[in-house]
């Protein structure tokens, strides 16, 4: 370990520690540009210079490593003065664009000067103009190259991370400039990162382009349910005029650093998955029966429900089945095995997949496209392909009477089964989830459920990690998470479920399964915690 001081503040590191990162470790704020924690030091923007005893001018605090007795200031006349004139000279042939500017309200340009600057310009608005003012340059970034200082992270992220190497910076001196090769486009599976790392605005993202002003914005750190990774991400929604211009609460999805999952990124198509939550929305209960659709209260509908399912259980026990999805949380699914199989004592009770494998590589990306199967798995469901199938051909052959289904969409998984003509078949079909699709449309109950950002709860992602989701938005219309609905479920039933939320749910789920033993809501915390294997 070494021993240096920074501000007058001392402090041990590890040998290899940057000057950037020990002051980070004290709280101590040095501005930077081009350095990034997750990329190569490039160490161009000047930014980061601090003065470094016995060294003869400023050194750059995110190439410099510590040394043993090292002192260092970072607050300095001198240093501050040396920030003002980076800035200035950043700014030369920088638009003004505020006003209009997609990027105002987190751009760093902006920020550090009102810090760092505050100094009146000495130069005329005879700016050089670059190539092209803002242009696509593929499906979701826009690149305004007026705009950039060429801290070069778009082209290390390119380069490093994503190893497609789209980015170059082209012409020479005050014509700099960033641009993707000739022939090519940005169109790699994690291409909307460089929004997240460019500090200004020269790279922005097509889908939040003029949505909201950042500062309407209301951030609930959550978990990207689109595969087993389980990303860490935070959830922005613009409360304060939820449907302006476009219908929508959730406004962009970003991603939320963690170390042992996802460090500083997230997948394209996690990114740009939330449309589900405001959009083909189940709202409220419907009920067909006798070829009558209707919508109807959670009253009624229960009630209605529970009378068809009170008699099967009398005499068709064995002919009611119930298919779980590990798209619920781990509090949903101890709640549902609880119900139907220890209080009801049902057999068929199945983990069936709601989306089938998809695609897979070596950054984050998981084939298994559902943020909880290896919590269904450790609360007691495997997924076994060759019973639902058995389940379906039962069906067919009128040996099922009862079906409740936690957000599959049947007829399309089993397209061979003509699933739609064996729902028509049977006494009950439920069906309990957020978003209409083809078997919502044809079972006699459909029931309204939250969406991951509208309650509480975990998943257990596939190494392990268990991890909280929070509720960023109020439920849609009519709907109920379904632990509410399971709880409603129980209630009618005449159990005594004492549960007052998720977490006390969660205490009754971490005694009955020792994967979960120890863990607490506050434990899990922002980052995850393992569970006991």
């Amino acid at each position: 370990m070494l021993t240096l001081k920074i501000d007058g503040k001392e402090i041990a590191v590890d040998k290899g520690t940057t000057i950037i990162r020990a002051a980070e470790k004290l709280g101590i704020f040095i501005p930077n540009y081009c350095w990034h924690p997750g990329l190569s030091i490039a160490g161009n923007c000047r930014m980061c210079l601090v003065e470094v005893e016995k060294m003869p001018k400023p050194q750059i605090a995110c190439h410099i490593q510590c040394q043993d007795g090292m002192v260092v200031n970072t607050q300095t006349e001198g240093v501050k003065k040396l920030r003002e004139h980076i800035l200035e000279f950043l700014l030369v042939n920088h638009p003004l664009d505020c006003p209009v500017c997609d990027q105002a309200g987190e751009c760093w340009l902006q920020d550090y000067y009102m810090k760092f600057g505050l100094y009146n310009s000495r130069l005329n608005e005879k700016k050089v103009k670059k190539s092209a003012k803002a242009r696509p340059i593929g499906p979701t970034i826009m690149l305004d190259s007026e705009r950039c200082i060429l801290c070069s992270r778009c082209v290390r992220f390119a380069d490093e991370i994503t190893k497609t190497s789209e980015f170059g910076i082209f012409n020479r001196g005050d014509h700099s400039e960033i641009g993707i090769y000739p022939g090519r486009e940005l169109n790699n599976k994690y291409s909307g990162c460089v929004a997240d790392i460019c500090p200004v605005g020269a790279l922005t993202d097509r889908d939040f382009r003029f949505k909201c002003r950042v500062w309407y914005l209301q951030k609930t750190e959550s978990i990207c349910p689109g595969c087993s990774r389980g990303c860490n991400i935070t959830i922005e929604a613009n409360l304060e005029r939820p449907h302006h211009g476009h219908g929508e609460r959730v406004m962009r999805l970003k991603p939320r650093y963690n170390d042992e999952v996802n460090d500083w990124w997230m997948c394209d198509a996690g990114r740009y998955g939330y449309k589900s939550i405001d959009h083909d929305r189940i709202t409220e209960p419907i009920v067909r029966l006798n070829g009558v659709l209707k919508t109807a209260d959670w009253s009624e509908t229960i009630s209605s429900l529970l009378k068809v399912f009170k008699e099967l259980l009398k005499t068709s026990k064995d002919e009611i089945a119930v298919l779980i999805s590990s798209d619920l949380t781990n509090e949903e699914i101890y709640l549902a095995r609880k119900l139907f199989i220890k209080e009801l004592g049902l057999d068929r009770v199945h983990l069936v997949r709601s989306r089938g494998e998809g695609d897979q590589d070596e950054l984050l990306i998981r084939a298994d496209k559902h943020p909880n199967r290896k919590g269904a798995e450790w609360v007691g469901f495997e997924e076994n392909e060759k019973s639902i199938r058995k389940l379906l051909d039962d069906c067919i052959a009128d040996k099922l009477k009862g079906l409740v289904i936690f957000g599959q969409d049947l007829v399309s998984l089993y397209p061979d089964r003509n699933v739609a003509d064996i729902l028509h078949k049977l006494e009950l079909s439920v069906f309990i989830g957020s978003n209409h699709n083809l078997t919502s449309e044809q079972v006699q109950f459909a029931l309204p459920a939250a969406t991951y950002a509208e309650k509480n709860g975990t998943f257990t992602n596939f190494e392990g990690r268990v991890q909280r989701i929070r509720r960023s938005l109020v439920p849609l219309g009519e709907s109920k998470s379904e632990l509410e609905i399971l709880m409603l479920f129980a209630d009618k039933f005449g159990f005594n479920w004492n549960y007052k939320n998720e977490e006390a749910v969660f205490e009754g789920l971490k005694r009955s399964v020792s994967f979960f033993g120890g863990m607490t809501y506050e434990k899990i915390g922002k980052q995850g915690i393992k569970g006991n294997v």
